[in-house]
């Protein structure tokens, strides 16, 4: 059964997803890879504020292609997530709900996820351009010098995500292939 989520995410709303979940992303999210989370943990750093609010916000770890005419964004797959490890538990305690990419996370990201209450989605890597379709506008917001890394305020609807981790730090990574290898010993 799929959940239907529209942000923001709250985080009560984030403690409700169980790792396994999958999960319709309706409404605001931000794109950031490695150079923008790096940029706006400088900015937290000293203070600053950030040039978006990131309480209760979802970040997908994306670097779409130029929109096509008549398309909202391009090919928009996530990009591997262990890129942002050492910049998102700084992003999750400022209040970061939700984080999409592919990947395995590492131990601190998990502990920060399971303190605050955020959770990781993954997204099905390969299918940018599907995933494209669910993006209904595209602006830069920050960062335009980085190109397609740019920080993006995008309007989603239905993007399909699955829960890898969740706030109580169970990893679908780990108890899929637990339970898949259990299965295939009997």
């Amino acid at each position: 059964m799929e959940k239907r989520i529209t942000t923001p995410l709250t985080r009560q709303q984030a403690r409700t997803l169980k790792s396994g979940d999958a999960v319709l992303l309706s409404g605001v999210i931000y794109t950031a890879r490695d150079a923008a989370h790096k940029r706006l943990c400088e900015l937290a750093a000293r203070g600053q504020p950030l040039p978006f609010d990131v309480e209760n916000a979802v970040i997908y770890f994306v670097g779409p292609t130029p929109a096509k005419p008549g398309q909202a964004i391009g090919s928009a797959g996530p990009t591997t997530s262990y890129r942002m490890d050492a910049y998102s538990p700084t992003l999750i305690a400022l209040g970061l709900t939700g984080m999409i990419g592919k990947g395995k996370r590492g131990p601190e990201v998990v502990q920060a996820m399971k303190e605050h209450g955020a959770v990781y989605f993954g997204a099905i890597g390969g299918a940018g351009a599907l995933l494209s379709r669910c993006v209904l506008k595209s602006e830069v917001v920050a960062y335009e010098d980085l190109g397609a890394e740019a920080i993006r305020r995008l309007e989603v609807r239905d993007l399909p995500v699955t829960v890898i981790i969740d706030s109580e730090g169970s990893n679908l990574y780990e108890t899929g292939r637990k339970n898949y290898l259990a299965s295939v010993k009997k």
